[in-house]
């Protein structure tokens, strides 16, 4: 798309029942955060419009979609996948351009949501029931049925991943969709919905309306045709969501905020724990919910730690996203910039020491350098709210009793880091951090058929895996009288 896209002639900015066209909502300029400067205007959706999308999902689960059996829908899933991977080029200069991360990282998406879909389209036919003879003459078995048709809210910070990790169980277990975007990134997830109906799913299966939180996502979540909302974003929108849906005892699933520990022990071998641990928050430039922001290390090699750390934060690429080299972009925005250095600035206040970072870079764009604080006491707000952005801090502990009284200490519970020699150690480690997902010696976090997802104020549901599924299936129970008329109980 071009950044010189006239505002008067605004691109198309829903998809609704099959079809790509201009929304009835605001006039949106979407940004590129790197440069500052216009990617696409486009309206966007309104009021309206999600009333026509969620009657385009009823109308599709009515009509074709809901006679579609699981083969045809892990078809449907592969060939979105395949549809993915051969626009993967495309894809990936469009979300690296409108979130401002480095081409690198998005390509790297990209191949996660095809393998997101692929994964779920081959357990679309798990999705059964069970029979149970009851006794006597009485047999039951369950149904296990779409739910219904789902809204779907996606983040600006992975906009692609987060829409296939939303849309595969989804359409595996046979529902219909309405996705929001956010109003900021909302191009991928468009060219999503475009693609699926061009692989062959009906028109109203996908439909896709970016807007705003405070209009869009809560006029789709109040809906009253709408069955399920599944939500990922703040813990602070996760709570409205929950309110809003409890109108119409809506199935919830929310996937909130993180303010994740990575724990580094004496025997741990820092050859591999210090580059893992820089990965760990400045990927995404810290705009990830599972970045471990608080890495706790023991005393006997904090200091040779954090010299390593600061050394290689200090010397990562920050700039152009679509440069193959860069490792850090663009903020998501510059009133997020502010934001997020407001955390390092009230910080120091406290008395707080920054290593290295913690200054707004001249020039265009909203990028921040990678920022390291030591030894911040643990009350800090850096230290116990959520920060989004690249900032690590460094606290020294004594022992496992000391550093998991600290980790555990926060409201949040989504993932956690664990580096040791001691093959003991880290299950039991695991076993005692409130957290959904605990990695040992190793950083990643999501994979395809493992359940994501948080403790606490982190939410509650599960992503990417078979668990996911259930989310979406309603059981139904069915009582058969087997024997003869004359012997059923209503004669007798």
């Amino acid at each position: 798309m071009s950044s010189t896209a006239d505002p008067d002639s605004p691109s198309a900015g829903v998809f609704i029942g099959g079809e790509l066209r201009s929304g009835s909502g605001a006039l949106q300029h979407i940004m590129e955060p790197a440069t500052g400067e216009q990617l696409v205007a486009m309206r966007l959706a309104s009021v309206d419009d999600v009333d026509a999308a969620v009657a385009a999902a009823r109308g599709a689960l009515e009509g074709r979609w809901g006679r579609t059996g699981a083969v045809d829908r892990s078809r449907l899933l592969h060939a979105l996948a395949s549809a993915i991977d051969d626009d993967a080029a495309g894809l990936a200069n469009l979300e690296s351009r409108n979130v401002g991360k480095p081409i690198s990282a998005v390509e790297g998406e990209v191949k996660a949501a095809a393998a997101t879909l692929r994964y779920f389209a081959s357990v679309a036919a798990s999705v059964e029931g069970r029979a149970n003879p009851i006794g006597g003459s009485l047999l039951s078995y369950t149904l296990r049925e779409p739910v219904g048709v789902c809204g779907q809210i996606v983040p600006w910070n992975y906009p692609l991943t987060m829409a296939a990790a939303k849309l595969a169980p989804a359409l595996a277990a046979g529902c219909a969709v309405v996705l929001k975007p956010d109003v900021a990134t909302p191009l991928s997830a468009l060219r999503l919905g475009e693609l699926a109906h061009a692989v062959g799913f009906p028109a109203g299966v996908v439909n896709v309306v970016p807007g705003d939180g405070a209009n869009i996502g809560a006029h789709l979540v109040a809906h009253p045709d709408v069955d399920k909302v599944s939500f990922t974003g703040s813990t602070a929108t996760g709570v409205e969501v929950m309110r809003s849906a409890a109108g119409t005892i809506k199935r919830v699933s929310l996937e909130l905020g993180g303010k994740s520990p990575g724990i580094v022990f004496g025997d741990a071998d820092l050859e591999e724990a210090v580059p893992a641990s820089v990965w760990s928050i400045y990927s995404a430039a810290g705009q990830s919910c599972e970045a471990r922001s608080r890495i706790f290390v023991q005393r006997a090699v904090h200091d040779a730690f954090v010299e390593r750390f600061v050394e290689r934060a200090g010397r990562m690429r920050v700039g152009d996203p679509l440069d193959p080299e860069t490792e850090i972009g663009s903020l998501i925005s510059r009133q997020h910039r502010e934001r997020v250095h407001g955390f390092v600035e009230s910080a120091q206040a406290e008395g707080a020491h920054v290593h290295c970072g913690g200054t707004v870079p001249s020039g265009a764009g909203a990028f921040y350098e990678p920022t390291v604080i030591a030894d911040p006491d643990h009350a800090l707000s850096v230290e116990q709210d959520e920060v989004f952005g690249p900032v690590a801090t460094i606290i020294p502990f004594d022992d496992e009793a000391d550093v998991l009284r600290m980790a555990n200490d926060v409201r949040y519970g989504l993932m956690a880091t664990v580096w040791t020699g001691n093959p003991a150690r880290g299950p039991r480690m695991a076993s005692r951090l409130k957290a959904g997902t605990v990695g040992v010696n190793m950083p990643y976090t999501s994979f395809p058929g493992v359940p994501f997802g948080g403790y606490k104020q982190s939410g509650f549901g599960r992503e990417f895996a078979l668990a996911t599924l259930d989310d979406y299936v309603e059981t139904k129970s069915v009582i058969l009288w087997t024997g003869s008329r004359s012997a059923s109980p209503i004669n007798a």
